[in-house]
């Protein structure tokens, strides 16, 4: 039953409710410690107001806030399909909104933060944004049976309405009534069996589709109001230099130019549009001077880091005694894996526009982490964070890159140092030379196997950058898929060390994180194992594997679809790995070919049990952009150092897969019925080590770096 609000409660509700246009709002309430969004403000006298998740208007619209930041995941659809699948709502009448950032809208899986990373939205909000329908269609169906004088359980719901015999109330009609109401415990609400669902697990068009396509979408680079400038700063062009002094005078001589700041970055033009502001800074005379954090060159930490992989280290996972182990081993297996820095060249360029005024500090941007750029915000302001309202705004691109606050923390330092408001807005070549990047590693593995081919002694080594440097010990991003693969904690005497070397290149996390690189390495060995042991690699990954059912599915599925152990075409290699990530698990069959040193992939099949598969054709989605990102760092990927300094700096020299280098990709799911997992990452991992496999298959060539390229003869 849904108890009646107290005056005091029935009053705080009320207010919240006008602000948001009246009618139903659905949330959770935490207390007003700053000033909202325009479009969320509460009565200066309200002492709680509730980030709402959801509000129904008298217009019978439905609009959900969106805790998390839509970057082409589908989010933007997905989260509001749970709410509507418990609401029973009308799929036409849903409007979504980015969410201000705020405690309610923390993410359990990353300590309380509203963010964006790690594959976690829909396993995090499963739970929550249907709890939240179906609150808000217990509260409808209350207000309804008050206003009819009948039982609530005489009455049900269908497409935006609650239903009494022949007559219809359409949700817009009670929203003002449930409003009056409790809000009903969350955690005591009955769901929706799986046999009732009608768009879970069935899916919905996409909701952003039409504003993207007809540019009606907002994304950061889109913000535009009067008064505001543009702004580009010029960094240092090797990793750990600084400014030492700079000569201004020909930059503000650039028409349109209005101010030249330093700050914490570097030097910033400001001038009425961007390429004003570009011709400025080519004006500018600085000289910059070294310090002693310079990094060296890629092939200089290569031998450092392999170094540090061949030597012991601090332990990420260890059983047994792997040494005695070894000596027992009927034979031993020992190979190198290098892996580079990697850009996230994302297609959006970096973008920030703040204005900062006697009311506070507005910022509007597409990134990942709302929770913290509020607080670097605020600190480059000299605010309180709750001083700070961030607009979140469409991303063009993530893929971790929009999860770094440099970009954010730079342009309120330029916003605050022009007295003005600014959108600071990075070139691509700005970003590929001067942002973050996924660490370089090498991975050091040796592996004692029985007669049977089995492994029995499992030393494993690596050293790469840590994304968390101050972690003691070793941060689980840097050995996640390692540490936990099966291959290795099932094998009896296992030892697992990191190093982590401290360099000025700075890094951060990358789609599918430590996966990205652990996937290639585990896969590429344990394909070198099975053939040390004569064993076909399904059979042998399926021997392996035989106690991860998980595992076992996605590798049968991906293999009968693909078709494994039939021959080739003339020309063809075939390859497969498999590799569970975010809760997730994905394997791979590849079809390559060879041409004149280029390596070509003509086809993949792609089998992923998620769990629940709440959207399935925005799951094939996600894997075939996972496959196509994947496949670019597997070809193409390098950021290379030379005295300290990124070489690449644009699509010319940073090649991505291009449309008609696209394989043809089949996706496959799992039907499952376990909690859901993570999608937008998991299909990154095996796509690496499959096309290795299917190389090594095709020409006897092992390829133990990235990206792939063949040793002409």
């Amino acid at each position: 039953m849904v108890k009646p609000l107290s005056s005091e409660s029935r009053r705080r509700f009320l207010a919240a409710g006008a602000v948001l246009g009246g009618g139903l709002v659905i949330g959770f309430a935490v207390p007003v410690a700053r000033r909202l969004p325009e479009a969320q403000a509460a009565e200066p006298a309200t002492t709680f107001a509730p980030n709402a998740f959801l509000r129904i208007g008298a217009d019978d619209s439905v609009t959900v806030l969106l805790a998390h930041s839509e970057m082409g995941q589908g989010v933007w659809t997905t989260l509001p399909l749970l709410i509507a699948e418990e609401l029973d709502a009308d799929w036409s009448r849903i409007r979504v909104e980015h969410a201000p950032a705020a405690p309610a809208y923390g993410n359990s899986a990353i300590g309380g933060m509203q963010a964006t990373v790690g594959s976690s939205s829909i396993r995090t909000e499963f739970m929550r944004y249907r709890q939240a329908g179906a609150a808000a269609r217990a509260m409808l169906l209350q207000a309804a049976a008050q206003r009819l004088q009948v039982p609530a359980a005489s009455l049900h719901t269908e497409n935006g309405a609650v239903v009494s015999g022949t007559q219809r109330l359409r949700y817009g009609e009670l929203a003002d009534e449930a409003g009056r109401l409790a809000v009903p415990d969350m955690a005591a609400l009955a769901l929706k069996p799986p046999g009732n669902w009608r768009l879970i697990g069935k899916g919905a068009r996409r909701l952003d589709n039409l504003p993207k396509l007809t540019g009606r979408a907002r994304f950061g680079m889109d913000v535009q109001f009067d008064g505001l400038l543009t702004a580009v700063v010029a960094r240092a062009p090797s990793f750990g230099a600084r400014v030492r002094s700079f000569d201004a005078g020909a930059a503000r001589a650039v028409r349109g130019v209005r101010q030249v700041v330093q700050v914490p970055s570097g030097i910033a033009v400001v001038a009425d549009h961007y390429w004003a502001a570009r011709q400025g800074r080519e004006a500018l005379k600085i000289e910059w001077e070294a310090t002693t954090e310079m990094a060296p060159d890629s092939e200089r930490l290569f031998q450092d880091f392999a170094r540090l992989a061949g030597a012991p280290g601090p332990v990420a996972a260890q059983a047994g005694d792997v040494a005695a182990a070894m000596q027992r081993a009927a034979r031993v297996v020992e190979h190198e894996y290098r892996v580079p820095y990697l850009a996230h060249a994302a297609m959006e360029p970096l973008n920030c526009t703040v204005r900062i005024d006697a009311g506070g500090c507005d910022v509007w941007v597409g990134m990942q982490m709302q929770t913290l750029a509020q607080r670097t915000a605020a600190q480059a302001a000299g605010l309180a964070p709750e001083q700070v309202r961030i607009h979140t705004t469409f991303l063009g691109g993530g893929f971790g890159r929009r999860a770094v606050q440099d970009f954010i923390g730079e342009a309120v330092h330029v916003a605050r140092a022009a007295g003005a408001a600014v959108k600071t807005v990075w070139s691509r070549e700005d970003d590929m030379r001067g942002g973050y990047y996924r660490s370089a590693f090498v991975h050091r593995v040796r592996v004692g196997l029985d007669r049977a081919g089995v492994p029995v002694a499992w030393r494993h080594g690596l050293a790469g950058q840590s994304i968390h440097p101050d972690t003691a010990g070793v941060h689980k991003t840097s050995v996640e898929g390692v540490a936990d693969s099966p291959y290795v904690t099932r094998c009896p005497a296992h030892r697992v060390e990191a190093h982590s070397p401290r360099t000025s290149v700075p890094v951060w996390y990358w789609r599918s994180v430590g996966h990205s690189h652990s996937g290639f390495v585990i896969e590429s060995m344990v394909d070198e194992l099975a053939r040390a042991a004569g064993k076909d690699p399904l059979a042998y990954r399926l021997l392996l594997l035989k106690d991860d059912p998980r595992h076992l599915r996605v590798l049968d599925l991906a293999a009968d679809k693909f078709g494994w152990g039939s021959r080739p075409p003339r020309g063809r290699g075939h390859g497969l790995a498999v590799h569970a990530s975010f809760g997730s698990f994905c394997a791979q069959a590849v079809e390559v070919s060879v041409s004149n040193g280029a390596i070509r992939v003509h086809r993949v099949v792609c089998a992923i049990d998620c769990g629940i598969a709440v959207n399935p054709d925005n799951i094939r989605a996600q894997m075939e952009g996972a496959i196509a990102y994947g496949l670019s760092a597997a070809l193409y990927g390098n950021i290379a150092l030379k005295a300290g300094a990124a070489q690449p700096s644009n699509f010319h020299d940073y090649p991505v897969l291009r449309m008609p280098e696209m394989p043809r990709i089949e996706v496959h799911i799992v039907a499952s019925t376990d909690a859901p997992g993570g999608v937008g990452e998991p299909g990154t991992p095996p796509i690496a080590p499959a096309v290795a496999n299917a190389v090594f298959r095709l020409t006897g060539q092992r390829l133990r770096a990235l990206p792939l390229q063949l040793r002409q003869a």
